[in-house]
């Protein structure tokens, strides 16, 4: 259907078919789905009827190409227009296949790693009849109190928009209507929802729009430039404002500035939680509010259907805004070609070959290898040398919950076990003795009795230790972010065994690892690594991978630090301040400021050197970037591959500036003792900052160019933008300062 025969078919339909276009209902409540009219709980509150139903728009958390195929042709049946249902659901970080979360995935810095993840969890949710994936989730995130942070890439707007990009290519590809094994992508969650309050779920977030167009925005603007085709309203509110009743931010911000005309989505029930927030008095209200917002379909409430018809009729709302939100709505089905195949890729002969298949599990596999990040290794003590006795202990050491939140289609069974993949992986399956040690949360004598026998006959220890995957993920908000004391005991009376111990981590945050990073000999973070985990540590421990993650997120040195990330700004009184009395700068008494581990970290089992980089000039204009070069050696004895980052800082701003941030990155792999030049081009553009009056400018002046391993350990060059005359995004400077006082500032007179 072209774009005139969708306006007829607007025209063609009653004000209430319209309205239920814009509801989306959950499963059990069609006919043909697995679990017809199972329906409790909130959904039973929604006074639905089965004429709303038949004229719904879409489906939510459905997958399975029989089902998908019977509930689409009952409802092809009914609807009296033939308008096919589209099929959403989260398929966030796999379908079947399970790759590692989010966050992990972040950690590999693969950009074409991660494109290729999102490619199969599109094919398998394709096959399986979904038409939607609530993905990605691009919120910046410093807070790793958030339950949500295992769902982001983490703590850098350049990182996260990269991903972000990666992730819709991967899940749209080039033509979503000939390409039916792809998906539609939902940006989320717009906005700012990582930084709710406290870390907690659902909170308030309270920030100024300088702060929200300059951290928080860039990489949901990253996702639709590259094509997405849905967003989807957060919980928090904006300032003052709900998200989904928030017109200056949905209706000003992303439809007008921005440009963006495609589906706008509520998350779930949120568009009635305008009432418990208190800026709607009913139900009534809340639709009110939230179609003028621009939310097109409200998600797990029955506001809109059953205010909206009245609120049209006493002129309270214009039709026309109905009539643009369902329109949005079938540009979209006839975009994925609904119309014409209304079952689209949904096939149950295709599903049993596509879906977990071995070379998706390839694929979930090498992704969870350079996911892992190698947070301490002393004395060497990974690899593990085949033939070495090894105690395997700790509640994750036969764990399948290695999958982590949001991996509603995968199997824990089918998940590969640590267990079973270091007995493949050793020299005799007989040099892995295996206990449990304790419980997440408790540990009892007899457990402990059960590791010290296994421990015993051990050369090294390897603790498998984490949270459950229920203690992260939506809802999974945790004020204390240490591991469990159970575990952190039977760590404590392992390594008092007198034997190297190292320590496998599965999590879905970083962690306060007080207790854990300075008693264990070795820590490798594996988070939640998804279907292959179990492999892909097993490779990684016994050296025939090498570890290669970076870390997406700072780790704190304890939870009071949070929020701490490396892009921070320096304060009036910095710590190390030459002039600055000792007390009376901006520290800790009982912290360092600075995080354990920072953005960026990893180790690896080889050595990288760097040499001293090379600018090309000291001086740069818009239309003359500098090149930086560095030779990259590996050292070591085994191949490795480095990720050599490119960070940036402007000494002097017209709003503050952070003392580092992240512009480019480069993956390089090398041979043992080989050694390559790395280039960057250092533009104009990578200088630029929303201004306070939100302008998006460079500046003239003074800056630092830092690269190295990691943003706490880099080599600073410097150099100078100069942009001629006086003009926007050019600051006037040094009127009424001499040259010693610039020189102070890191700047020189002009």
């Amino acid at each position: 259907m072209d774009n005139q025969q969708l306006l007829t078919m607007v025209t063609q339909m009653t004000l209430e078919e319209k309205v239920a276009q814009l509801m989306q209902l959950a499963a059990p409540f069609f006919e043909g789905a697995e679990g017809e009219g199972q329906i409790t709980g909130p959904m039973k509150s929604l006074g639905v009827t089965e004429e709303m139903v038949r004229n719904s728009g879409s489906v939510l958390g459905y997958a399975g190409a029989a089902g998908a195929i019977a509930v689409q042709e009952a409802h092809l049946k009914k609807n009296r227009l033939g308008i096919p249902l589209l099929f959403m659901a989260d398929i966030v970080h796999g379908f079947k296949t399970i790759f590692p979360i989010p966050l992990a995935i972040g950690c590999s810095w693969d950009l074409p790693l991660a494109e290729r993840s999102a490619e199969i969890a599109a094919r398998e949710a394709a096959v399986s009849g979904v038409h939607v994936t609530y993905a990605p989730m691009v919120d910046l995130v410093r807070d790793a109190r958030w339950g949500r942070v295992m769902e982001s890439t983490g703590e850098d707007p350049y990182l996260n928009s990269e991903l972000a990009r990666a992730f819709v290519r991967g899940f749209q590809g080039q033509n979503l209507r000939e390409d039916v094994q792809r998906v539609a992508a939902c940006v989320k969650h717009f906005a700012a929802y990582g930084l709710s309050e406290g870390g907690r779920d659902y909170n308030t977030v309270d920030l100024s729009e300088w702060q929200l167009r300059e951290y928080y925005l860039p990489a949901y603007r990253a996702a639709l430039d590259e094509g997405c085709e849905m967003v989807m309203t957060s919980f928090n509110t904006v300032d003052g404002v709900p998200a989904s009743g928030n017109t200056k931010l949905m209706r000003k911000l992303l439809r007008e500035e921005w440009g963006f005309d495609g589906v706008l989505i509520s998350d779930w029930g949120a568009v009635k939680e305008l009432i418990p927030h208190g800026v709607a008095e009913d139900e009534a209200e809340a639709a009110y509010k939230a179609i003028r917002a621009g939310v097109d379909i409200e998600m797990a409430t029955s506001c809109y259907v059953h205010h909206l018809p009245r609120l049209v009729r006493e002129g309270l709302v214009e039709e026309k805004i109905i009539d643009e939100a369902v329109l949005r709505i079938l540009q979209l089905k006839e975009k994925l070609g609904l119309f014409e195949r209304p079952h689209r890729g949904a096939d149950p002969e295709a599903e049993k070959e596509i879906v977990f298949c071995a070379e998706h599990r390839a694929a979930a596999r090498e992704l969870a290898e350079k996911s892992c990040v190698l947070l301490k290794n002393e004395r060497g003590l990974l690899p593990l040398a085949r033939g070495q006795r090894v105690a395997l202990v700790g509640p994750f050491a036969q764990s399948g919950d290695i999958l982590g939140p949001w991996s509603w289609t995968g199997s824990r069974k089918d998940a590969v076990r640590l267990d079973t993949a270091m007995k493949a992986a050793a020299a005799e399956p007989g040099d892995i003795a295996v206990a449990e040690g304790s419980d997440i949360e408790a540990m009892t004598e007899a457990q402990w009795a059960e590791a010290a026998r296994a421990a015993a006959g051990a050369d090294v220890i390897v603790l498998a230790l984490g949270e459950s995957s229920e203690m992260s993920g939506e809802a999974g908000s945790r004020a204390d972010i240490t591991l469990p004391a159970a575990q952190l005991e039977l760590l404590r009376r392992m390594k008092a065994l007198g034997k190297p111990v190292a320590v496998v981590l599965f999590n879905g945050r970083p962690l306060d690892l007080r207790g854990v990073y300075d008693t264990a000999d070795a820590v490798l973070e594996a988070w939640f690594p998804g279907s292959e985990g179990g492999a892909a540590i097993a490779a990684l421990l016994y050296g025939d991978a090498n570890p290669s993650g970076r870390l997406s997120m700072s780790f704190p040195a304890a939870v009071g630090q949070i929020p701490v990330y490396y892009n921070h700004f320096s304060t009036g009184r910095p710590l190390g301040a030459p002039d600055a009395q000792e007390r009376y700068v901006s520290h800790y008494l009982d912290l360092p400021n600075e995080p354990l581990l920072p953005f960026g970290f990893g180790l690896s089992y080889t050595t990288f050197i760097y040499g001293k980089p090379q600018l090309s000039g000291e001086i740069m204009t818009p239309d003359k970037p500098l090149e930086l070069s560095v030779v990259l050696t590996n050292a070591g004895p085994a191949e490795g591959e480095e990720t050599i980052q490119l960070y940036i800082r402007d000494w002097v701003g017209d709003t503050v500036r952070p003392v580092k941030e992240l512009k480019a990155f480069a993956k390089v792999r090398l041979a043992a003792g080989e050694s390559r030049e790395v280039r960057f081009t250092v533009t104009e553009e990578m200088l630029r900052y929303t201004h306070h009056n939100l302008e998006f400018a460079s500046d003239a002046g003074q800056f630092s160019v830092f690269v190295g391993p990691n943003s706490r350990d880099a080599e600073e060059l410097r150099f100078r933008l100069e942009k001629g005359p006086v003009t926007s995004g050019t600051r006037l400077q040094g009127a009424n300062l001499g040259k010693n006082q610039h020189e102070e500032m890191g700047s020189e007179v002009r």
